[in-house]
């Protein structure tokens, strides 16, 4: 199997762009500026018909990945409602507040999912070690873990990455995300060992007006997902998967 591109998207234009660049598999959110929330169930039958398969990112809000109490029901119940529109799995993610992995809440995301996929996101990378956390996530049964290494872009986190993909072996993914580029993702395979990449492909899209940032509706023009970046990126790694 060669190396697979997922792009992360949170409206219908990012579904179309991504699936005309190329990409193998979504992940879908809303609110990608916000690290990604919980996509509609009408975007995960919308993302679903693309005919790809697609990753619902499973988070109530904004902010760290310290659960508060009720939470852990509600992502099951989420869990569920994405699963049964088509889904081919979750991604997820529970801290502690002294940055260990939220075992208990992530046993009972892993029994929700049953057999589908299901994602450690990036709440790894504020986790207090992140490659000890890659054994954790596979004894829990998970698939894949998503990371950028703990550092702020996936190629500056590279030899972490390259760390928690042997610590995983043949046991789960890992997928290297966070500032992936066309420039920079053949090295970063190159340097990682990495089979799947992520990235959102996105360039910067027109500013909002004046009176939609004053009344706190945007914070600054969004990003959009760009075909061509998701091809630059595919691209890139299918050259990588011909060097190794």
């Amino acid at each position: 199997m060669g190396i697979l591109l997922e792009i992360c998207v949170d409206d219908p234009a990012g579904i179309r762009e991504a699936v005309a660049g190329g990409a193998d598999r979504l992940e879908l959110c809303s609110a990608l500026e916000l690290g990604g929330l919980t996509p509609s169930a009408a975007l995960i039958e919308q993302a679903v018909a693309s005919g790809l398969p697609v990753h619902p990112m499973i988070r109530l809000r904004a902010g760290g990945y310290v659960l508060e109490d009720g939470d852990v029901p509600v992502m099951i119940d989420e869990i569920r409602l994405a699963l049964a529109r088509g889904a081919a799995g979750v991604v997820v993610g529970a801290l502690l507040p002294d940055g260990r992995l939220d075992r208990e809440a992530m046993a009972r995301f892993r029994d929700a999912a049953r057999d589908a996929t299901i994602v450690l996101h990036r709440a790894i990378d504020l986790s207090i070690d992140p490659v000890a956390a890659v054994e954790e996530a596979r004894t829990l049964g998970y698939d894949k873990v998503l990371s950028s290494g703990g550092a702020t872009s996936a190629p500056e986190g590279a030899a972490t990455l390259a760390r928690m993909v042997e610590v995983a072996g043949k046991h789960l993914s890992i997928m290297a995300g966070a500032g992936v580029r066309p420039d920079n993702a053949a090295a970063l395979v190159a340097a990682t060992g990495v089979r799947e990449v992520h990235g959102s492909a996105s360039r910067i899209g027109p500013p909002p007006d004046g009176k939609t940032i004053r009344l706190g509706f945007a914070h600054g023009p969004r990003r959009i997902t760009d075909r061509r970046i998701v091809a630059g990126i595919a691209g890139a790694i299918r050259q990588a998967e011909t060097r190794a």
